[in-house]
């Protein structure tokens, strides 16, 4: 792995004890808050390998739901992060689980209300660096450290054009993109990481694509 600042190495500022178990815990909850793009009524969180052995001692239970309330690693607010769920009228469930994973540090976040539901897992891989490998059974892989889209759409010929025919448009500089389906011929999911912020406009324009299902964004 490489590193670009001593930073990457000794974490970000943080609430403690644990950049991988608190301060990746945070972030990865964090995450899964901006794709489900508001407060959700549950939150069903389940533990693997050592997050699931440590996550109490750790801070990563009260670090992960400070998450998912929208607080940054540094927040305090993070250390009372249950109480204030409970008192926003969250339903928050957590279980640990034995299966075994590719990464140790592994959590499942389910987050729902009323209208809608997500399922993602998310990986804490040092130093406070997290990545997100699986959303809504989708296969994927987000650092959470660029503005990104996530773009649901049908699989079909000229998706990947149509997109960045906007983005150039715009001016806009792609620094990572995936693409993930779970068929041949149906539902896909374009994963693009960009070098600047997403402007609202720029989603309205993907999401008139007539092939082109959801957007969900997540700026820095």
């Amino acid at each position: 792995m490489k590193y670009k600042s001593v930073f990457d190495i000794i974490g970000p500022v943080m609430i403690g004890p644990s950049s991988s178990h608190t301060a990746g815990a945070a972030r990865i909850g964090r995450v899964a808050r901006h794709l489900f793009g508001r407060k959700p009524e549950y939150a069903h969180i389940s533990f693997y390998g050592s997050f699931a052995k440590t996550y109490r001692g750790h801070g990563t239970d009260v670090a992960i739901v400070g998450g998912i309330l929208d607080f940054d690693t540094f927040d305090t607010r993070i250390v009372d992060a249950l109480s204030l769920a409970e008192e926003q009228g969250i339903d928050i469930k957590m279980s640990e689980e034995d299966a075994l994973t590719d990464h140790p540090n592994t959590a499942k976040i389910i987050l729902g209300d009323q209208n809608g539901k997500i399922e993602m897992v998310g990986i804490s891989i040092g130093g406070g660096k997290i990545e997100i490998v699986e959303l809504n059974g989708f296969e994927l892989k987000l650092s959470g450290n660029h503005p990104a889209m996530l773009i649901v759409h049908n699989d079909r010929y000229g998706a990947i054009a149509g997109v960045a025919n906007i983005l150039a448009k715009h001016q806009i500089n792609i620094g990572h993109m995936r693409v993930s389906r779970k068929e041949k011929g149906q539902e896909a999911l374009m994963i693009i990481e960009v070098d600047q912020n997403i402007d609202p406009v720029l989603i309205e324009e993907i999401e008139s694509l007539p092939i082109v299902q959801q957007v969900v964004k997540i700026n820095e």
